[in-house]
């Protein structure tokens, strides 16, 4: 038995090491893998829009966090506890600015001392433009001119003159903003994070190049309807209705923070008539009743338009799916009506 045993234990002896050496090797791999997570930068994003085009740019390397996610409003937002927490680890943050998300200025200036801040309304290349000043606009009979101008003068014409609180904030909703903002994304991160700027401006030119194909998908689905005029709940779609020559009549509340009084309304509901606005569309974040009753006694219908993503989730496809989801449900709507 002995003489048995002692070539066994010597091949088995023999074996050991080479057996040994991966299982040694997996607690050293983890805590490379650790490492290698813990020198991406914590980022933190306010608002989907935003948190989707910050994914898209940092796939491969990070997730960013998101402040405003399920169907919470920037307009309406109280900061919760976490999101402090996050403000005050993040080493870069993003966000529209204080016009959107007026929420966020003063834990800024408190909790992201030690962070890059990102305020993406400033990005060079941005078209701006200026809030209107009632809910009932005016018939557009210009608006493919003045759209028409802006796209003549290019990304120069922009409006940097307009301050804080002068200029609609809604930015993404025209892809030629996003592409500016997109393109400050990267450079903020390139510089938080030199180590991946190869990734990050790889998936910078990809994102760019969809944002381009969405843009001419776009105009292809609204082209339809563009002549049809209808009611939005806030005003919160001039750069698209510029982008895409559509004809918004009004809106039933210029800030979706005040709810409107009966005289609002009633002025609605008259410009439904007079105009002859085909369809009102509500927002998921806000009182649909005030549509039923803007509504009610004319030929007009219903939609829904979804501007911050409230419904969505968040990701680096959810500005895709949102763009699309505001023209087809412009499209679908007025062609019905």
């Amino acid at each position: 038995m002995k003489r048995a045993l002692g070539p066994a234990l010597k091949i088995l002896a023999l074996r050991m090491p080479a057996l040994a050496i991966p299982v040694l090797a997996i607690p050293a791999l983890l805590f490379a893998g650790t490492m290698r997570a813990a020198d991406v930068p914590v980022v933190v994003t306010s608002i989907k829009p935003i948190h989707s085009l910050v994914s898209a740019i940092m796939q491969g390397v990070g997730e960013p966090e998101l402040i405003v996610d399920g169907a919470a409003s920037p307009h309406t937002y109280n900061l919760k506890p976490s999101n402090a927490r996050a403000l005050q680890d993040a080493k870069v943050i993003f966000w529209v600015g204080p016009g959107l998300e007026a929420f966020l200025e003063k834990p800024l200036q408190a909790l992201g001392r030690d962070a890059s801040i990102a305020e993406l309304d400033n990005a060079p290349g941005l078209v701006k433009l200026p809030f209107r000043e009632g809910g009932a606009f005016e018939a557009h009979d210009d608006g493919d001119e003045h759209h028409e101008a802006e796209a003549a003068h290019g990304p120069d014409a922009d409006h940097d003159d307009h301050e804080h609180g002068t200029f609609d904030t809604h930015l993404w909703l025209d892809p030629m903003n996003t592409k500016a903002m997109a393109s400050e994304i990267t450079t903020t991160l390139v510089a938080a994070d030199p180590a991946n700027a190869l990734t990050y401006q790889a998936n910078a030119k990809a994102l760019d190049d969809r944002l381009t194909a969405l843009d001419k998908e776009l105009t292809a689905t609204v082209a339809p309807v563009k002549g049809k005029p209808f009611i939005v709940f806030h005003d919160a779609y001039q750069y698209f209705e510029h982008r895409y020559g559509i004809r918004v009549a009004g809106s039933i509340t210029v800030s979706p923070e005040t709810i409107p009084g009966a005289e609002r309304v009633s002025e609605i509901h008259r410009k439904v008539g007079e105009l002859g606005a085909t369809c009102v569309f509500a927002e998921p974040q806000f009182e649909p009743r005030l549509v039923n009753v803007v509504i009610e006694g004319t030929r007009a219908k219903s939609g829904v338009l979804d501007p911050e993503a409230a419904t969505l989730k968040a990701g680096p496809d959810l500005y895709f799916t949102l763009m699309r989801s505001i023209a087809n449900s412009m499209k679908d709507c007025l062609s019905s009506a």
